[in-house]
């Protein structure tokens, strides 16, 4: 359980004071709506705090600072969830106890002070050469997407199903949008995430509670800002007509995937229900998909399904010789009749069940996935427990599954394939 303490108007800090780790972890994160241009800006920034600052300006001094903490761990990221865009700033430090007189947690809030509030700039621009070499790395991640097939095809397909909304949008931006960014701009992004974004701060660790908050007021002063809330990606799920697109690039096995439409979503008072139907569906080596398209008909060399809750998405992948096309995407359309039917077993829906309890007590053994969770889920319960969530599981019926089978619509049939021929 985190315990909440509110900083600032929009600036919160969540701790979970626990023995069950060694180290001590601190996560920060900055919330703003996700938007292609700013998700680019604010992917590069990222990167660009992480390497230097005004008071560690190379990277190699950066790492030397870390090192001396003890291989102390300081990185940052940026991910999307519905509508919003957030980047992360994570790091890890043994406990102080094993340090007697060391004051290492101190000394990890100074660093942090330092990488926030001590940006490596000058006359209002950040270092030029090393925007240049963040947005090369941030260009060829973006890139690499190319190189694999099946998130190509995932990105393909949901940009056909959800083109220009935040289910199609990039963490990363785009690479126009990368390019575009200039030393100016990137410091206008800065000084708008550090003052305008909603924050959350996490530390999880064997910690003094009121130390902690001395220490953030201390190092990481934020100030207070206006708290607007995220405007959900509103979904139509309305299907006039399954929309088939075929695309052909140099590669051997074909990838298949359908988008089903469903107004289940996060929020929804029966997301938990559709988290289970998504497992017997695909979601796992036991699912209608892998025991009937994979194992018994050797039809895909893998098949499987996913839940995309914050969208209203269910999406099935399926590895195949791109003439099996048809047979494909009639033998998983028949698997979600069979769900649709109430063709389900207690062993389906118990085994299920299971799987997802072991996923998410074994989320427990890391802080920073004890972390990830609770953000999310908090959304929703802000004494959120996995103890809750399992048991909201284990409440799911038959009948259950059944209702939500029956609220999926197919959507979008994507495949890309090589360009020696394709299914017609």
């Amino acid at each position: 359980m985190f315990n909440k303490t509110k900083l600032q108007n929009g600036v919160h800090l969540y701790i979970r004071k626990t023995k069950q780790f060694k180290t001590v972890n601190v996560t920060i994160k900055w919330k703003a709506p996700l938007e292609q241009k700013t998700a680019s800006e604010r992917t590069v920034l990222a990167n660009v705090l992480e390497e230097s600052n005004a008071q560690y300006p190379t990277l190699s001094t950066m790492r030397k600072a870390l090192d001396e903490l003890y291989g102390t761990v300081l990185y940052t990221d940026v991910s999307k969830r519905s509508a919003e865009h957030t980047v992360s700033l994570f790091a890890e430090c043994v406990n102080d106890e094993y340090f007697e007189g060391e004051d290492i947690f101190k000394q990890l809030w100074q660093l942090i002070q330092a990488v926030v509030f001590k940006p490596n700039v000058k006359d209002g621009a950040f270092n030029q050469a090393v925007i240049e070499r963040e947005k090369r790395n941030v260009r060829d991640r973006i890139r690499s997407i190319y190189d694999d097939k099946t998130r190509y095809a995932q990105k393909r397909m949901l940009e056909i199903m959800k083109p220009d909304q935040p289910a199609s949008i990039s963490a990363y931006g785009t690479e126009e949008a990368v390019a575009s960014i200039s030393k100016e701009s990137l410091y206008q992004t800065y000084e708008q995430m550090i003052n305008n974004d909603l924050i959350d701060i996490y530390v999880v660790g064997d910690v003094n509670e009121s130390e902690i908050i001395a220490q953030i007021k201390e190092f990481i002063p934020f100030g207070a800002r206006e708290v607007k809330k995220m405007s959900a990606e509103q979904h139509d799920h309305s299907v006039d007509k399954v929309k088939t697109v075929r695309e052909q690039q140099d590669m051997k096995q074909g990838k298949l995937h359908l988008g089903f439409t469903t107004p289940v979503s996060f929020h929804h008072p029966d997301y938990n229900k559709m988290q289970i139907m998504n497992g017997i569906f695909g979601g796992f080596a036991h699912s209608k998909l892998f025991m009937n398209v994979r194992e018994k008909e050797s039809m895909a060399y893998y098949a499987n399904s996913a839940f995309s809750s914050h969208y209203g998405i269910v999406y099935v992948t399926a590895g195949i010789d791109a003439d099996l096309e048809g047979k494909a995407v009639q033998l998983i359309s028949e698997q979600l009749t069979a769900l649709q039917q109430g063709d389900i077993t207690e062993v389906e829906l118990n085994q299920t069940v299971a799987l997802l309890e072991n996923s998410i007590l074994g989320a427990n053994d890391s802080a920073r996935s004890q972390i990830e969770i609770y953000d999310q889920y908090k959304e929703l319960d802000e004494n959120f427990t996995a103890e809750k969530l399992i048991e909201k599981w284990q409440s799911v019926t038959l009948e259950d599954v059944k209702e939500m089978a029956n609220t999926i619509q197919l959507e979008v049939v994507y495949l890309l394939s090589g360009k020696e021929g394709t299914s017609k």
